[in-house]
C-alpha cells in the first residue's frame, strides 16, 4: 500500500509494534488449521492478494488514488458448464483522506446458474504511527440470480426444483470487513455476503430452498513483504475461508518481486489445486497478471486446469512522499 511520509497529527494514533506478531501468524496459520475440503459457494481467486476489494470493503481507498482492477477466471477448462467468473472493481479516497469509496461488479456462471453482483464499498481509515492504517468497511448492493434448471436432466424426472427456471431473482446483499495494513503488510477479516440468499421463491419449494441457497462466507487474509536483497522482495500470503456447514479451507502463496517490476509466485489450495502466477508492472500505474491452477483431485484427468487473467490501472495524482510501489 502507498503511504505518506507524514500523517495528519489529528488523525495519527500510536500503534503497538505488532509486526512480529503478524509474521508469526503468517507462519502459524497452516499449522493450526484442521483438515479441510473445498466446499465454498463464492467465487475463488488465485490472485486474491491483488484483488482484495472483491473480498474486503475495508480495502477501499488504500491505493490513495483511483485504482481499477479487471479479472476474468475460467475454471476447469474443458468441462461443459465449468465455473467462469469476471469482476471489475474500482476504489479511491473520497472527500476526506480517511474515507474510501469503491464499487464491485461481478458475474459468476457455473452450469445452469448465473449470478450478478452490483456492490458499493465504503471504508473509514484510522491513521496510526509508522504509516500504518486500521480500516473498517461495509458492502451493500444487489445480487441477481438466474437459473436454467429445466435444461438439466436429473435422475428424478419429477423433481420440482429442476422443472422451474429462475429468470431473474433479486436479493439485497450486505457485507463487512476490517483491515490493518501498511506499505509492507496487511491483515484482514471480512464477509462480503452476510445475508442468506434463497434461490427459489415458489411456496411449494420452501423446504427445498433450505438447502438451495447461498450462505455467508468469512475470509481471513494476510501478507508480508520481506527484503531479500537490493532487487528482490519476498511476499508470502494466506487466505482462510469458512462457511457454515463446510470445513475450513485455505490458500497459501509465495511471491517474489524482481526489480520492482516482475512478480513470480506459486500457490497451494488445500486438497484442491496448486498453481503459479506472474504479474508485470508495465508502468507505475499499469499492470497485467496471469495465474494457472492445476487440480489435485481426479478432475485433472478431464480438465485443462484453470486460467485467470488480471489487468490493473491506477490513475490520478499519486500521493507525495511515496517511495515504493504498491505490493498488494
Amino acid at each position: 500500500m502507498n503511504a505518506h511520509k507524514k500523517n495528519s497529527p489529528q488523525m495519527a494514533i500510536k500503534a503497538p509494534s505488532w509486526n512480529k506478531v503478524l509474521i508469526a501468524l503468517l507462519l502459524a496459520v497452516p499449522a493450526i488449521l484442521p483438515k479441510a475440503a473445498q466446499a465454498q459457494q463464492d467465487p475463488q481467486f488465485t490472485q486474491y492478494m491483488f484483488n482484495l476489494l472483491a473480498l474486503n470493503p475495508a480495502y477501499a481507498g488504500s491505493a490513495d488514488r483511483v485504482s481499477l482492477k479487471a479479472l476474468s477466471r475460467h475454471q476447469w477448462v474443458g468441462f461443459e458448464g465449468a465455473p467462469s467468473t469476471q469482476t471489475l472493481t474500482v476504489h479511491s479516497p473520497f472527500l476526506l483522506q480517511s474515507l474510501g469509496l469503491g464499487g464491485t461488479i461481478m458475474r459468476d456462471e457455473h452450469g445452469p446458474v448465473t449470478q450478478y453482483g452490483i456492490i458499493l464499498d465504503v471504508s473509514y481509515r484510522i491513521f496510526l504511527n509508522n504509516n500504518q492504517k486500521l480500516a473498517f468497511g461495509i458492502k451493500g448492493g444487489l445480487n441477481l440470480f438466474q437459473g436454467k434448471f429445466s435444461q438439466l436432466h436429473p435422475h428424478d424426472g419429477d423433481d420440482q426444483v429442476f422443472q422451474n427456471d429462475v429468470s431473474t431473482k433479486t436479493d439485497p446483499q450486505f457485507g463487512f470487513g476490517m483491515m490493518w495494513y501498511s506499505d509492507r503488510f496487511y491483515l484482514g477479516l471480512s464477509s462480503p455476503k452476510l445475508l442468506r440468499t434463497d434461490f427459489f421463491d415458489v411456496d411449494s419449494l420452501r423446504l427445498v430452498s433450505q438447502n438451495g441457497g447461498q450462505l455467508a462466507h468469512y475470509y481471513l487474509t494476510g501478507g508480508y513483504v520481506f527484503d531479500l536483497g537490493t532487487y528482490t522482495k519476498f511476499k508470502p500470503t494466506f487466505m482462510v475461508k469458512a462457511v457454515e456447514g463446510a470445513p475450513l479451507s485455505f490458500d497459501l502463496s509465495a511471491n517474489f518481486l524482481l526489480y520492482e517490476k516482475l512478480w513470480l509466485g506459486a500457490m497451494y489450495r488445500y486438497t484442491d489445486a496448486v498453481g503459479a502466477l506472474v504479474q508485470y508492472n508495465i508502468t507505475d500505474g499499469l499492470s497485467a497478471g496471469y495465474a494457472y491452477d492445476y487440480p489435485l483431485s481426479p478432475i485433472h484427468n478431464y480438465s485443462g486446469g484453470t486460467h485467470e487473467f488480471m489487468l490493473g490501472l491506477d490513475f490520478g495524482k499519486a500521493p507525495k512522499g511515496i517511495r515504493s510501489p504498491r505490493y498488494f
